[in-house]
């Protein structure tokens, strides 16, 4: 699959904001924010689906968003009141979805398959 290309993460104290962004040259049915840090799996963080629903982690609820912008091949995830337990490795991911396969069956895939490269967010106390 042609690999998602994200935006350069950041640092910044508690309380700030940052925006991550991801660029999905590809049809996919869902896409999504994971994390990960040192020693722990690789966690879902919020959730975009093609109808436009969005899920979030408990943890970020109220406090990230997810978007897409459909016409730049674009997804967004913006943090706002970041903590130290938000700082991670993110990923963008996506469940491609190729033309004969319809949206419920890309639903029902269990793993995304396109992935970006990670970029660190930091968060200083």
């Amino acid at each position: 699959q042609v690999p998602l290309v994200e935006s350069v993460g950041g640092s910044v104290h508690v309380g700030g904001s940052l925006r991550l962004s991801c660029t999905t040259p590809i049809r996919s049915c869902s896409r999504a924010w994971f994390r990960q840090t040192p020693g722990k799996e690789r966690a879902s963080v919020a959730t975009i689906y093609d109808d436009g629903i969005t899920t979030y982690v408990d943890s970020v609820k109220g406090r990230f968003t997810i978007s897409q912008d459909n016409a730049k091949n674009t997804l967004y995830l913006q943090m706002n009141s970041l903590q130290p337990s938000d700082a991670a490795v993110y990923y963008c991911a996506a469940k491609a979805q190729p033309a004969l396969l319809s949206t419920a069956a890309c639903y029902r895939r269990k793993n995304y398959d396109t992935w970006g490269q990670g970029t660190q967010v930091t968060v200083f106390s």
